[in-house]
């Protein structure tokens, strides 16, 4: 198979494209800015297995010549984060998701695996191991789920739709475009550029505090899980194009975890200790946070733009409240396990930050 990966020199994007290489695929990907890993992967498999392209999902242009000849998309890329205008947001994540989709269309691509956010389900209130059918949030505090939300909804929707196919091309069936999002949760794991190392550079400053005493429950997901997970997607839509039969997971949308809710002191504890760093010892409540965090977003609005608080509100009801998730459908209809446990994949943190430290 031939599969688009946007975003594919992302810490996400690389492991499924690391994946994807390892079994014989040919991979396209789409990402902004140069990556000297995707160029390591070139040399390695080869220039005509890893092909590179440069640019914005805002361009339609840019991620239709990406897809030409493609036979599938796996849609990572987006703009993460809990501050910035929602113009920001919606750009990359709305607009190039209807770019994405205009992509399917325009080149005949069946299949659609999305990457989601299970922030989409998330109010503010604690979220204690709800399936794939709980509803969408219907307010949230920041663009980024927001947008992700306005984003799953468009490539869900799209289930189904025939795609006309091109007149020289002497397709022999309706062609029909296969959709599912998956929501992976906090994923962690070596090579991480976002939580992680968040986590350590204020542990070692000093500036790391729990809100609340830090027993909510939360399940992350190891990167090598979330690959996976997208890559079994991909493989059930694949399949049932191949059988002109409707996936159990098409049109739906799945939660990715690990599969194991712990406290979140115990996961913070156990990342930093595999950085060679002690337990997290501080802590707020979650009211102060929250205020904290709101006064921030006014000050930072006035004065500092550009500059995300150390604190929102987001960010505090995120620390203080459960989310973890049922995710026996998606073992289910992905017939997909995660495969590394959250004790294994901080041994291979630990070995990497080692690694780094040599």
């Amino acid at each position: 198979m031939t599969v688009l990966i946007t975003g594919g020199g992302g810490f996400l994007g690389l492991a499924i494209v690391r994946l994807l290489l390892g079994r014989g695929d040919v991979v396209h990907t789409l990402q902004r800015s140069a990556s000297p890993e995707l160029d390591a992967l070139a040399a390695e498999h080869g220039a005509e297995r890893l092909v590179q392209h440069r640019g914005d999902l805002t361009d339609a242009g840019v991620v239709e010549r990406a897809a030409e000849g493609c036979d599938a998309i796996i849609h990572t890329a987006a703009k993460a984060g809990v501050w910035g205008s929602r113009a920001s947001y919606h750009g990359p994540n709305v607009v190039g998701t209807q770019h994405v989709l205009a992509a399917c269309r325009s080149c005949g691509v069946e299949v659609l695996v999305h990457t989601s956010t299970p922030s989409v389900v998330h109010a503010g209130h604690d979220v204690a191991g709800v399936d794939h059918t709980a509803p969408l949030a219907e307010k949230f505090e920041t663009h980024y789920p927001a947008t992700k939300a306005e984003a799953e909804r468009l490539v869900l929707a799209a289930n189904g739709e025939a795609i006309p196919g091109a007149s020289d091309a002497g397709w022999r069936h309706e062609r029909v475009l296969h959709t599912v999002a998956l929501r992976p949760h906090l994923i962690w794991g070596p090579g991480d550029n976002h939580l992680v190392p968040r986590l350590v550079a204020r542990a070692r400053v000093g500036k790391l505090k729990l809100v609340g005493d830090g027993s909510n429950l939360v399940d992350g997901t190891y990167i090598d899980n979330a690959a996976s997970a997208h890559v079994a997607a991909l493989d059930r839509l694949l399949e049932a194009r191949a059988s002109r039969q409707p996936a159990a997971c098409a049109g739906k949308a799945y939660f990715v975890t690990n599969g194991e809710p712990m406290p979140i002191r115990q996961l913070i504890d156990g990342i930093l200790g595999a950085a060679g760093l002690p337990p997290v010892r501080s802590a707020v409540p979650p009211a102060v946070a929250w205020l904290a965090g709101a006064t921030l977003e006014g000050v930072h609005r006035v004065f500092r733009p550009d500059v995300e608080p150390m604190m929102t509100r987001f960010v505090a009801r995120q620390l203080s409240t459960a989310h973890w998730y049922d995710i026996e459908a998606t073992r289910r209809d992905l017939r997909w396990s995660p495969d590394v446990s959250t004790a294994a994949g901080l041994e291979r943190l630990a070995a990497s930050f080692a690694e780094e430290a040599a």
